[in-house]
């Protein structure tokens, strides 16, 4: 069992689920509408608990019902909160989420009226009984300086980041972790179509960081010191839901390297678990065979 801090947000998520992603100004009937604790890190989280480690999440909270509800669910999965900071005015991230089933696509919108966790906050965790560190790309500023202390302190954690979108000062926060777990929406909009040769052109950025980017439904690519690695996706049967699953590939990474799996097992231990989640609704049961 090992201890894992995630650094990030928790949202309430609303979604409805349709038969067809609906024109603009068209008005249609959802098939089903469900209420669910969501956000990248603790989705991710979410998934990683399922294998007995002990997760901390720690964030921004509020004191407002949709908080109660994700406290709630993070109870159930065992994941611990205690870390974070709670403010008496605010409202939790909300996401609205429109599924469609015939090709099990996700649209968001999101609204959010919290600030991030700062680093004054990040700074009275006690880092020490931590085994991994894991960040969302987000809060630019404030995550250099949380990643930066982590290795000025304790430089042999692992700590690794989700670069899932493009935010300004992005490079602020490159050469200073250990894994950069790349989406490829960010990769696409940085005008690459093929993730090897966008890894290797990242590797400038991060000399010495482990580099992978999940590249759907072609697999999953890293660039490990000069060597590139690639494994096969692993499908599901029937596409179900895409909800969280890039969020599960990464909490896969972190598993396979907690367990020290080589770099090839590790990409298809991650892909086998996204194939999973893509296989379902939701995050329950990933870790059973």
């Amino acid at each position: 069992m090992a201890n894992i801090l995630g650094v990030g947000i928790a949202t309430l998520d609303i979604i409805n689920t349709v038969s067809s992603y609906p024109a603009e100004d068209a008005e249609v009937r959802a098939e089903s509408q469900r209420f669910c604790r969501g956000g990248n890190v603790t989705n991710t989280l979410t998934v990683l608990s399922q294998f007995e480690n002990q997760c901390y999440w720690a964030g921004v909270l509020c004191k407002d019902y949709d908080a109660q509800y994700i406290l709630d669910d993070l109870k159930s999965n065992d994941i611990d909160f205690t870390l974070c900071q709670t403010l008496p005015t605010g409202k939790m991230p909300t996401s609205y989420i429109i599924s469609n089933t015939a090709n099990g696509s996700r649209t968001i919108v999101h609204y959010r009226d919290l600030p991030e966790l700062s680093f004054d906050e990040f700074k009275k965790i006690q880092l020490s009984r931590f085994d991994w560190i894991h960040f969302e790309g987000r809060a630019i500023d404030e995550t250099r300086q949380m990643i930066t202390w982590c290795k000025s302190q304790h430089p042999d954690i692992p700590v690794s980041i989700e670069v899932e979108k493009d935010r300004e000062g992005l490079e602020n926060i490159f050469s200073l972790a250990d894994i950069y777990l790349f989406s490829k929406a960010f990769a696409t909009l940085q005008g690459y179509d093929n993730p090897a040769i966008f890894l290797e052109n990242e590797r400038s950025k991060s000399p010495h960081a482990d580099l992978v980017c999940a590249w759907g439904e072609e697999g999953a690519y890293a660039l490990i010191g000069n060597t590139s690695i690639h494994a096969n996706a692993c499908p599901p049967e029937k596409l179900i839901d895409t909800l969280g699953a890039g969020d599960t590939f990464n909490a896969g990474i972190i598993q396979a390297r907690l367990k020290k799996l080589k770099w090839h097992d590790a990409l298809d231990f991650a892909n086998q678990l996204a194939g999973k989640k893509c296989g379902q609704v939701g995050f329950e049961k990933l870790a059973s065979n």
